[in-house]
């Protein structure tokens, strides 16, 4: 009997190990994992060994050449770019997706980025590329080439197209102001859980110069005619929702959905506005901003959506802490600071550090949209030295080398929401989700 016992228990607790295995676990559904991108499960290995906070410090300070890219795209006509604009895109990938690529299937971590609207992943036999996993369409059933004839060619930037007769589609793009690519346009079929998009259009990557490109590639989730949404058709009818795991989270914890199946039933939610000069960027008009009791004195102009000058409020995957633009931020850190006993210090991007004793009088911090009032969760609106003993107001004013109208509501301050972009019905809901 003995025996028998522990026979059962070691075959259970063997089926239940691989059971839970948070890396290997495949997702069922539409639900992809969402994991950040120097998390345990995920392949790709942080610059040294250092601690999670040290670890978002560093990821912050790239976010001036990320908001500096953002505030660029406003200023711009609208286009339909299958590969990245003409413009310096930004690298910072703080968070990816495991997808495949061909027919069989090519697992690659892509980072996900809802301000951008291409796709494209290094290919095999790619000079310059930083990862060992490539993209080898060659080897794929599903895999098709584009020529210089097709449309989506011609509306790429970069174009090393001949002008007569007809050959591949290849393009030559900058990146982070310090890298670029060359890339030829292909199509073949996309795997996200257990869906399949055919006939998805993305770069292949054939040479990279400097280090600035993400090593697997990029998912744009952006709203242009490009993007995963538009080139999925009806597939998930323009509905798709996220949560982001903690940046102290190791495993594949954080998900995607997309489709209107699955996303929750009660979730507040306030309008996307669209902007035509940047119709890709996911804009909402923020009203208002309380620290405790107080309503942060504001002017007006400062929060108002301005399609001509991208003046607005934008939510954003791709930067770390949220920026507001310099009178915004000293209002709502000049508030905080007369509510928290100090004195106060710096941190990387962080100005306002004070002793963790004093974090229980700290108060909270309550964004005001639209018919949604979202009070930040305290982890949303602190982060903690690697020692433990300073806290610090996880937010920042733009830097001083970007001539911005713009905020962004950034990835740190949506960890652990579930955030839903329906853009068939102009919304976007913020609902309460730990997906640590």
């Amino acid at each position: 009997m003995d025996f028998l016992f522990t026979t059962i228990f070691l075959a259970l607790l063997i089926s239940t190990s691989q059971a839970v295995d948070p890396c290997s676990s495949e997702s069922d559904g539409s639900d992809i994992s969402v994991i950040p991108i120097y998390s345990k499960c995920s392949p790709f290995t942080p610059p040294k060994p250092d601690s999670w906070v040290d670890t978002i410090i560093n990821l912050a300070s790239k976010d001036p050449q990320r908001v500096k890219y953002l505030s660029s795209l406003v200023a711009q006509k609208a286009t339909s770019v299958p590969i990245a604009s003409g413009q310096n895109v930004l690298n910072i990938g703080n968070y990816v997706l495991r997808v495949k690529l061909g027919t069989p299937g090519q697992l690659l971590f892509m980072v996900l980025d809802t301000s951008n609207d291409n796709a494209w992943v290094p290919c095999s036999d790619c000079t310059g590329c930083s990862t060992k996993t490539f993209f080898a369409p060659n080897t794929s059933t599903t895999y098709e080439s584009m020529d210089c004839s097709m449309p989506q060619c011609t509306q790429v930037r970069g174009l090393s197209c001949p002008t007569t007769g007809s050959s591949a589609c290849l393009f030559n793009q900058s990146y982070g102001g310090d890298s670029s690519f060359s890339a030829t346009l292909i199509k073949d079929s996309l795997r996200l859980a257990k869906d399949i998009i055919p006939n998805f259009t993305f770069g292949c990557i054939n040479t990279v110069s400097g280090g600035s490109v993400p090593p697997q590639g990029l998912l744009g989730l952006g709203r242009g005619s490009m993007s995963l949404l538009s080139q999925s058709g009806s597939f998930y009818s323009g509905v798709f929702s996220y949560c982001l795991p903690s940046f102290k989270s190791y495993y594949f914890s954080g998900s995607l959905k997309l489709g209107p199946l699955g996303q929750p039933k009660s979730i507040r939610t306030t309008p996307l506005l669209n902007n035509p000069h940047r119709p890709s960027l996911y804009y909402v008009n923020l009203t208002g901003i309380s620290v405790g009791r107080v309503t942060v004195p504001i002017a007006p102009e400062l929060l108002a959506f301005n399609p001509t000058t991208g003046a607005g409020t934008i939510i954003d995957s791709g930067t770390v802490i949220t920026r507001f633009v310099e009178p915004i931020y000293t209002s709502i850190r000049d508030e905080f600071r007369k509510q928290v006993n100090g004195p106060f210090s710096s941190l990387g991007a962080f100005d306002t550090c004070f002793a963790a004793t004093n974090e229980a009088v700290v108060p909270a911090i309550a964004l005001h949209f639209t018919g949604l009032d979202l009070t930040l969760p305290m982890e949303n609106s602190l982060i903690h030295s690697s020692a433990g003993s300073l806290a610090c107001l996880s937010m920042a004013a733009m830097p001083n080398n970007v001539n911005s109208v713009l905020n962004v509501i950034a990835n740190l301050q949506q960890q652990n929401l579930r955030i839903m972009f329906d853009v068939a019905n102009s919304r976007l809901g913020i609902a309460r989700e730990i997906c640590n």
